[in-house]
């Protein structure tokens, strides 16, 4: 039987879609997004609708992509940590001496703990430091983050004492001890609401307790 023409479409009908696959949402945007929620929010408090709503792609996406919450946030932390670790590493290795160095250190924290354009701290410091047990692996992975920059600190200050730079009987694990805790005060301080200004007051009379062989002028100087 022959078969009928084509009958041609209504004047007002619609196109027809093109067939084939949907196009893809950008990844790593959906995981910027996701990595600022969480920071901004915390594991705990930021539910499934929270991101997926902020990646703006659908929950088989979110699924095919990402697994899980829990494997999407440790994917959101290591993202944080290679920007973060960048910057903090690059400061350690720069200046004249590590006196110079430390005070970068705090400067950038100052400046990035409080800048307007993502959230206010640092995810990796105030992330998981409590919760269920059910949280334990990724409290020790933070804590594995935490203590790598306290780690690095160390050996900074062991180099300066090589140089010559830093007072010979200095404990560079003790003064990296107190450094840490210094940032991780200044990103819950950030987070609670004090501006630059009084976070690079802080770090000024933290570096005065620097034991520098030679003392050269002021390393941190006012904004």
């Amino acid at each position: 039987m022959a078969q009928p023409p084509d009958m041609p479409a209504p004047p007002n009908a619609a196109p027809k879609r093109a067939r084939g696959r949907p196009p893809r949402f950008d990844r790593a945007r959906a995981l910027e997004q996701a990595m600022l929620l969480f920071w901004d929010r915390g594991y705990e408090g930021t539910s499934f609708d929270d991101l997926i709503a902020a990646m703006r792609i659908s929950p088989s996406s979110f699924y095919n992509s990402f697994t899980s919450k829990e494997r999407l946030y440790q994917e959101a932390i290591e993202a944080f940590q290679a920007q973060a670790a960048e910057g903090f590493l690059g400061d350690l290795a720069s200046g004249p001496d590590t006196k110079s160095a430390f005070a970068r250190v705090l400067e950038r924290a100052a400046r990035e703990f409080t800048a307007p354009d993502h959230p206010r701290g640092c995810m990796i410091s105030l992330a998981c430091t409590h919760g269920p047990p059910a949280l334990d692996g990724l409290h020790e992975r933070l804590a594995g983050y935490r203590h790598a920059a306290q780690s690095a600190m160390a050996a900074r200050i062991r180099q300066g004492i090589a140089a010559g730079d830093v007072a010979p009987a200095t404990d560079a694990e003790a003064l990296a001890g107190y450094y840490d805790a210094l940032l991780r005060g200044m990103a819950v301080a950030a987070r609670d609401g004090a501006n630059e200004a009084r976070l690079r007051e802080t770090a000024a009379i933290a570096m005065r307790a620097f034991p520098a062989a030679a003392r050269a002028g002021n390393p941190f100087p006012p904004p």
